[in-house]
């Protein structure tokens, strides 16, 4: 199993626009490929009042190659539409983990 972790900083002005878009409309598009299992939406807790609001969202892929034809086929327009709608007021820091076990 990959789990595709993206963080992301916004604006404290486009928080909450930001957030609906993706609970309503992005995570919605990415889980209608049919190659992803299970998606979530993670506020990073603890964080100082003065920091940019930060956000993980975590998609589990069932295989490498699954993930794999997300990249290739969806991921470049799916990220446009996130640059469209916000340009700059966002930033998004991405890593890919295999996932060994779950308990």
């Amino acid at each position: 199993m990959i789990l595709y972790n993206v963080t992301v900083q916004t604006e404290h002005e486009i928080e909450q626009e930001w957030i609906r878009w993706m609970q309503q409309e992005h995570i919605p598009e990415i889980l209608a490929t049919g190659l992803v299992e299970e998606a979530r939406l993670c506020r990073l807790a603890d964080t100082p009042e003065d920091s940019a609001p930060t956000y993980a969202a975590q998609y589990f892929f069932p295989s490498r190659e699954q993930y794999d034809r997300y990249l290739s086929e969806y991921a470049p327009g799916l990220r446009q539409k996130g640059l469209d709608r916000f340009g700059s007021r966002f930033m998004a820091f991405r890593t890919t983990l295999e996932v060994l076990s779950r308990h």
